[in-house]
């Protein structure tokens, strides 16, 4: 929705989610995970370090350095 110009801020897709501005900013975050670690997580696959909460705190938009954090590239 933002990408495609309905809401110009965080803060309006926020308050028309009914969410608040910071849980909003922390789950898209999510979208800097790299596709493989995606994967491992749609599939089942991943460990038990791999909880919503952790997800939710911050981490690095590198890659490599995601896989290291998380052990949870594919085995």
């Amino acid at each position: 929705m933002l990408e495609s110009g309905e809401f110009a801020t965080i803060g309006d897709l926020a308050r028309s989610e009914c969410i608040a501005h910071s849980y909003m900013t922390r789950v898209l975050r999510l979208t800097l995970l790299a596709p493989d670690i995606v994967e491992v997580i749609l599939n089942g696959r991943h460990g038990p370090e791999l909880t919503l909460p952790r997800m939710l705190e911050p981490f690095p938009a590198d890659w490599a350095a995601q896989r290291s954090q998380w052990r949870a590239a594919p085995r």
